[in-house]
């Protein structure tokens, strides 16, 4: 039986969702990184990690000055969803010892790109609920990467998180072999009849962003693998993690039903004095969806170059 669940869980889900890009994409592992073209000479490095079955476009109208490198990182055994460049490999990559489809993994992709890929010396990296324990675990293993570096967590999985009372007693009955038939039940749903529940108030961003959210990995394992490995993140991690989180600014939603705010908020309570808190007023988990407001301000990036002076 173990065997038939398996295999359900690795028939491949066709992509649904494209942007038009104009860049370079780097395949990476298993992962990818995009490098947005930009009109003007960059001045700042925006790195950006999506969150779980979101996809890079999460960030795309978030960081549009012309003289703004955004890099985009796509997670492991996730579509990229461009149109447009033909993805090549990355000469500068390297193998990967950790499991695909884990917070560990995509940490990897993420400091191949710091590694490799800015050209300015002034570079925030900026992730999404899951991509936020994407950044933090990349800091831990390679934290001389970070340490000029602004940080910006949104509505982030956080050390001794929680996911919301919401969540949970939905995820509870699910076992392994339920999951392909879940999974075609929402997307053969309207997004609208599930949607206000999870997106808060609904946008034409939002709309388009989320209405095939199952269809945004490769695979039905890499949805389980993915929900696992989140919540083993957050009960193992330690926040002392955060030593090496220097600067930068945890955004937390004033309603959210896919992360237990109150653990958030107390998990980031135990960040450095240099980090900001910032409750928002958002009322959903998809903070800067709801406003691009809450997005910080680019003009006070710390210079590496200055800093390293």
């Amino acid at each position: 039986m173990k065997a038939i669940h398996a295999r359900k869980l690795l028939r491949p889900i066709e992509a649904t969702y494209s942007e038009m890009f104009s860049g370079k994409v780097y395949k990476v592992g298993k992962g990818a990184v995009s490098i947005r073209n930009h009109s003007a000479k960059a001045a700042n490095t925006v790195i950006a990690v999506h969150g779980f079955l979101e996809n890079h476009c999460y960030f795309s109208q978030s960081y549009q000055a012309p003289d703004t490198e955004l890099i985009l990182i796509t997670c492991s055994n996730y579509h990229i969803p461009v149109s447009g460049p033909v993805p090549k490999d990355a000469p500068w990559q390297y193998p990967i010892k950790y499991l695909e489809a884990t917070i560990e993994y995509d940490a990897c992709i993420l400091n191949q790109a710091m590694q490799n890929v800015p050209t300015t010396q002034r570079i925030r990296v900026h992730g999404h609920s899951r991509g936020g324990a994407v950044i933090l675990e990349a800091m831990r293993q390679h934290p001389e990467l970070y340490e000029n570096v602004d940080v910006v967590l949104e509505a982030p999985v956080l050390p001794q998180g929680k996911l919301s009372a919401f969540v949970s007693t939905i995820l509870d009955p699910i076992s392994h072999g339920m999951w392909p038939w879940v999974i075609r039940l929402f997307n053969t749903t309207p997004s609208s009849a599930y949607g206000q529940t999870f997106l808060g108030r609904i946008t034409d961003r939002k709309k388009a962003l989320f209405e095939k959210v199952f269809t945004s990995t490769k695979d039905h394992l890499t949805v389980v693998r993915n929900i696992e490995n989140i919540m083993g993140w957050m009960e193992k991690t330690s926040p002392d993690i955060y030593k090496h989180m220097r600067q930068g600014t945890i955004l937390i939603p004033k309603v959210d039903r896919i992360l237990d705010r109150e653990a958030m908020l107390v998990s980031a309570e135990k960040s450095l004095n240099t980090v900001r808190i910032v409750e928002t007023d958002a009322t959903s988990h998809f903070v800067t969806l709801d406003s691009a407001d809450w997005v910080p301000s680019l003009n006070f990036l710390p210079d590496l170059e200055l800093a390293h002076g």
